[in-house]
């Protein structure tokens, strides 16, 4: 039973961990951000970079959607959910990204 439950304890660290640490993912890359005020954003491995300045986040990823966590900055302790329309394209609270060829 010992081992049962200590299986199960791994298993469910594993899969939480994996869940938050795969990086940006799809969301790698240089965007252009459609909105209010528009610019250019990259998010790279723990980084965002907007406007020359760069942030330190996290990434978790939930189906369609990918939360940016930031860890420091002018968001600092803010996430954002961007959601996938297509490869080239997600929407968020802040506008649309497009990806930047």
């Amino acid at each position: 039973m010992k081992r049962i439950f200590l299986t199960l304890a791994i298993l469910f660290s594993t899969v939480y961990l994996t869940g938050c640490s795969k990086g940006p993912g799809e969301l790698e890359g240089t965007w252009r951000l459609q909105g209010g005020m528009p610019m250019n954003v990259t998010y790279r491995q723990n980084e965002e970079e907007a406007m020359g300045i760069i942030s330190k986040v996290s990434y978790k990823h939930d189906g369609n959607d990918i939360l940016v966590i930031y860890k420091s900055g002018m968001a600092e302790g803010h996430t954002i959910r961007f959601t996938r329309v297509d490869g080239d394209t997600y929407r968020s609270e802040l506008g649309t990204l497009k990806r930047v060829r």
